[in-house]
């Protein structure tokens, strides 16, 4: 099966998972997120309520607050431009047919027929561990769409995201009662307009929100297309940044982005790499990594991530943290022996839930990136698509999330629960290509967990399984089969046997 196949294998997958992402916490109906923009969650009344909306492009990034974040993008579209041609001199790359490479036509960025349409709500009070304070996160996810489309597809491959404190730190409302609003949110039985003001009344979980809660931009770009070749596979990058607003001057200003190793500088850099290796070998960082809750210091990370797709399972270059383990030749930052010593250690705090092999440690060092996490059970490289809000008919069944955000759910729901109850929340988390062991009886069977389409980890040539995939197996009539040029990957997908 070539790696087109196994695309092809998880959108087939992804077609019983639709009506899972509805009644969870996200707001994914169409009509009903088109009347949340039109009265109070546009880009307009979030960022420029003095604007009339909607806001078309070209008026957004001329905003003051916008200015760097243009500015970063063109930035990055220059150096990817310079490295592309560095890589592959021979290979064309432009905009439209004809080229090799297809690059994303950034005249779109700033173009009056196209603007930032709302496309979801989620919520993220998962992600309550970084700033208990402000009860985690909720963010307004705009796609990009043209407003002039014609015969031309109207939503293009770039999505923005405006992420909110679900609360700030001197309001009176407690993380319990926004939990609640939320949970109870999940059952509402409303559809479109009706819904849209359930969610806005005075006891909704949009009641509270406004600009003053939004902490930062982030956008995610599909940056070029390589299409399918008799000389090359296909292939698509994603770029990705962040952008956090400073409260004196309400600008967007480019920031490191969370975990996103800066791998060519850990590589190049000996001091560095030594000293990033020293700080996540510690311990308490190590039980961290291992809980998907570490946050590694600014110092040691990256201000872009360009994630390519599909990468595969084998490891590979298009993989954030690929060789950052010591090979063959001596290059690298971490050595197994190096990292079995750490993992005894840590244990000795308690027993890790992920983590108890190198290959899991490797795997961990990419999946923990903003790059890596996209590039694993994404929908290409978005794990929110989002809805088509101003389509004149919805389309029914249509999936706005990927297998990673539906298997995510159970895990997202417990927190919540906790923390409307009053009790210490669990916020680890396993690998993004299988949900935590929490969700196995919601989701078994199913294409997230150990389902048809589902990652596993296929056993050796004497039947061992890693320590840290144990639980990547099949359920009963599948077996985990190798995918396309990964054939000598230990990982594959559950298929018939």
């Amino acid at each position: 099966m070539r790696r087109r196949s196994r695309l092809f294998a998880l959108l087939l997958c992804l077609a019983p998972l639709a009506a899972r992402a509805e009644g969870q916490l996200a707001v994914t109906d169409a009509t009903a997120l088109h009347a949340l923009e039109t009265s109070r969650f546009g880009l307009a009344q979030m960022l420029a309520p003095q604007m009339a909306a909607p806001i078309a492009n070209d008026a957004l990034f001329a905003l003051p607050g916008m200015v760097p974040v243009r500015g970063a993008l063109d930035d990055a579209f220059t150096r990817y431009l310079a490295d592309h041609r560095n890589r592959a001199p021979g290979e064309s790359i432009g905009i439209g047919a004809g080229h090799d490479v297809l690059l994303f036509d950034r005249a779109l960025l700033t173009s009056p027929e196209v603007r930032f349409v709302l496309a979801g709500i989620v919520n993220r009070m998962d992600r309550a561990y970084v700033a208990p304070e402000t009860c985690g996160e909720i963010r307004l996810i705009y796609r990009l769409t043209r407003t002039d489309a014609g015969n031309v597809p109207p939503r293009l491959p770039m999505t923005l995201n405006l992420v909110l404190h679900a609360k700030l730190p001197d309001e009176r409302v407690t993380c319990a009662d926004l939990a609640a609003r939320w949970l109870a949110a999940s059952g509402f039985m409303e559809t479109g307009a009706a819904l849209a003001d359930r969610l806005m009344a005075s006891d909704g979980p949009l009641a509270k929100i406004d600009a003053a809660q939004i902490d930062r931009i982030e956008t995610n770009l599909q940056i070029a297309h390589r299409p399918k070749s008799e000389v090359a596979e296909f292939r698509t990058d994603y770029l990705q940044k962040v952008f956090r607003r400073e409260a004196s001057t309400q600008m967007f200003r480019e920031v490191p982005m969370e975990n996103q190793i800066d791998r060519e500088r850990l590589l190049a850099d000996a001091a560095l790499g030594r000293e990033f290796r020293d700080w996540l070998l510690a311990p308490a960082n190590l039980r961290a990594f291992d809980r998907g809750t570490v946050l590694f210091p600014e110092k040691f990370l990256a201000t872009t991530s360009l994630a390519a797709t599909p990468v595969g399972f084998a490891p590979s270059a298009l993989q954030p943290a690929f060789g950052l383990m010591v090979d063959g030749k001596g290059k690298g930052v971490f050595t197994e022996s190096d990292v079995v010593a750490a993992l005894a250690q840590a244990a000795k705090g308690g027993a890790l839930e992920n983590i108890r092999s190198p290959a899991g440690f490797a795997r961990r060092l990419s999946d923990i990136t903003c790059g890596g996490c996209h590039q694993i059970r994404g929908i290409g490289g978005f794990h929110f698509t989002g809805v088509d809000s101003l389509a004149a008919q919805a389309v029914q069944g249509a999936v706005p999330a990927s297998p990673h955000f539906v298997g995510d759910q159970p895990r997202r729901r417990a927190i919540v629960i906790s923390m409307r109850d009053g009790k210490t929340p669990d916020f680890s988390r396993g690998f993004s290509d299988r949900p935590q062991m929490r969700g196995s009886s919601e989701l078994a069977g199913n294409s997230v967990n150990d389902g048809w389409g589902a990652t596993c980890y296929r056993r050796d040539a004497k039947g061992r399984l890693d320590a840290s995939f144990a639980s990547w197996t099949c359920a009963e009539g599948l077996s985990c089969q190798p995918v396309g040029d990964d054939a000598a990957s230990r990982i594959g997908m559950c298929f018939v046997k």
